[in-house]
């Protein structure tokens, strides 16, 4: 999944219409390759974004569980540490990689 969208169920307080459309940009961002449309093709790119927020809000609505709600703060601070972890995992990664080429030379 790309990283950029968060789930979006069972969140307290609950997600917001702008966090559906923020998903569904992300969304559409990643399906057509493209971060920003050319001009010929905004108005499809826009409508697509806006259909799918429609249908992520929908969703959201109607999903059902007995699950308590997810603290949104909480959620913030795992989706960063993840994040931190990824990054220097990354960086341990590049710096050995930099290491071994001074090493050979």
């Amino acid at each position: 999944m790309c990283r950029n969208i968060v789930p979006l169920n069972n969140l307290e307080p609950p997600a917001t219409d702008a966090e559906c459309h923020d998903a569904a940009l992300q969304f559409v961002r990643k399906i057509s390759g493209a971060n920003a449309p050319s001009r010929a093709n905004q108005a499809a790119f826009d409508g697509a974004v806006d259909e799918i927020a429609l249908v992520v809000r929908r969703l959201l609505d109607d999903l059902v569980t007995s699950a308590p709600p997810k603290n949104r703060l909480e959620q913030a601070q795992k989706r960063q540490a993840r994040s931190a972890e990824r990054y220097e995992a990354i960086r341990a990664f590049q710096e050995a990689k930099r290491a071994a080429r001074a090493s050979g030379d």
